[in-house]
């Protein structure tokens, strides 16, 4: 068991690392050069040298990339020139509100993806078939499009939520962080009117942002049940009289989750940190509008940073799927154990 865990690890290690130095390469490939965007237009030689120099942009590369690295355990991510303040500082202050979009989303598309998928596999026929046509229409839309699409018909001819629009109504004053979460943070304060106006900004993008994975998770899940409802315990399990609901749950159901449990930390992540154009099409005050920026600026030290945060979740995500399989399937911790 010790020896998988040190194996994973490595590998997670090995990925992070790789990702950061593939972004490194990429950034400084692009043509332009940052000194001179910082310096601006009118600046001389002499201050983009400078301006250069401060960057240690006259480094060599590995150099360069080393002390980097070195920065980011440390904690020192660096200065963002494109927001005018600490990386850190800068990703922190606006990941609360990617993270609530996200995490709504997450938690719509898990219990989306059940109750499709339960309902496909309890009765087939048309609704099957409907479930299958909303997945793959639900696989086959970018989500920044679905968002376009939100804004135009429940914003702009409906009216019925908020448009792109950020996260609250402008006469509204955001609560005192406590979670960084408006929706809970509202609450704790008893607001009932900003609770429901900051959930009302939440509808159209959580919706544009789950769809993707919603559909993801409803095919996965539907074709594990379909496998699982034929399997010859099931058959056992009915032949004592247990009902077809109760059955269709606690076996068919439970026994189908593991190839979704192992998928939902990789898709979390890829939820955090994909939900840019998401948060651009909404004019959602997270990581997304201020990365945009950075990516046009060519600001390296913001960037990179989200680059690496980015890789260390996709294998925190990764790390959690298969450590919650391995506590729900008794197999995986047998196998794990013999090595």
């Amino acid at each position: 068991m010790f020896r998988d865990i040190r194996q994973r690890l490595a590998a997670s290690v090995v990925t992070i690392v790789l990702a950061s130095f593939v972004s490194f390469v990429v950034l400084r490939a692009l043509p332009g050069d940052p000194a001179r965007l910082i310096a601006g237009p009118l600046a001389g030689q002499e201050t983009i040298e400078a301006t250069r120099r401060g960057l240690g942009l006259d480094e060599p590369f590995f150099a360069q990339y080393g002390l980097f690295l070195w920065d980011f355990v440390r904690g020192d991510w660096g200065y963002s020139f494109s927001v005018g303040e600490q990386v850190r500082t800068a990703l922190t202050s606006r990941l609360a509100a990617t993270f609530e979009l996200a995490l709504y989303a997450f938690l719509l598309a898990i219990v989306g993806a059940l109750v499709c998928a339960s309902v496909a596999s309890f009765r087939p026929g048309l609704r099957r078939g409907l479930v299958r046509l909303f997945a793959l229409v639900g696989l086959g839309s970018p989500p920044f499009w679905v968002g376009l699409v939100l804004i135009v018909v429940f914003s702009a001819q409906l009216g019925w939520w908020p448009g792109p629009s950020g996260r609250l109504s402008p006469q509204l004053v955001p609560p005192p962080s406590v979670t960084g979460f408006h929706t809970i943070d509202f609450a704790l304060q008893g607001d009932i009117i900003g609770v429901s106006d900051s959930a009302a900004h939440l509808v159209l993008p959580v919706l544009s942002l789950a769809l993707l994975p919603w559909a993801f998770l409803t095919r996965l899940l539907t074709a594990n049940m379909a496998d699982t409802a034929v399997q010859p315990y099931i058959l056992v399990v009915r032949s004592k009289g247990v009902a077809a609901w109760p059955t269709h749950v606690r076996h068919v159901l439970a026994n189908s989750l593991l190839p979704t449990v192992s998928s939902c930390g990789l898709i979390l992540a890829t939820m955090i940190t994909g939900s840019v154009l998401v948060e651009t099409v909404f004019n959602w005050p997270g990581v997304g509008a201020m990365l945009t920026e950075g990516i046009s600026s060519q600001d390296f030290a913001l960037v990179q940073s989200f680059i690496l945060l980015s890789a260390i979740l996709y294998v925190i995500g990764n790390l959690v799927g298969d450590a919650v399989n391995r506590m729900i399937d008794a197999r995986l911790r047998t196998s794990g154990a013999a090595q």
